[in-house]
């Protein structure tokens, strides 16, 4: 019984990381399903924070170090889609890494907070705070209903 539930953490880890890369995929729906099969809630929180987290995190490399030619190739964007995800970034500052959780924003947010050569250490907090609070306000709903 115990390795199945390192299997659920190990199973969220790699869906949140995944969920916060440009793959269409939901970790929401692990987590609630897990918390439903009566995983730790706050295992379950840390673990999606740290998997989601770490997937931004890539996305943050791959805007440090990637040239924007391959940035846009793997994001599927144009250059006026670029220019409004910089736009929209430089109009709402830092804070805006809190909402990198959003869908369809989030990652190109991630992306361009590397090419900006945003600080990690502020990227980091702002982000993990994000998801962090997404992934309590997700599990508490989950627990409520059930």
């Amino acid at each position: 019984m115990e390795y199945l539930f390192e299997l659920g953490y190990l199973g969220l880890f790699v869906a949140a990381f995944l969920a916060a890369t440009i793959l269409p995929l939901s970790s929401e729906v692990v987590l609630s399903a897990l918390l439903l099969n009566g995983l730790s809630p706050i295992t379950l929180i840390i673990v999606a924070t740290i998997g989601n987290v770490a997937g931004s995190l890539t996305n943050y490399a791959l805007g440090y170090w990637a040239s924007l030619v391959v940035v846009k190739k793997w994001l599927r964007m144009s250059d006026s889609d670029f220019v409004r995800a910089e736009a929209r970034f430089k109009k709402y500052g830092m804070l805006s890494l809190c909402f990198a959780w959003v869908p369809v924003i989030g990652d190109p947010l991630t992306v361009i907070a590397g090419i900006l050569r945003v600080r990690l250490l502020w990227f980091l907090i702002l982000v993990t705070a994000g998801k962090l609070l997404r992934y309590i306000f997700i599990s508490y709903l989950v627990l409520q209903v059930s």
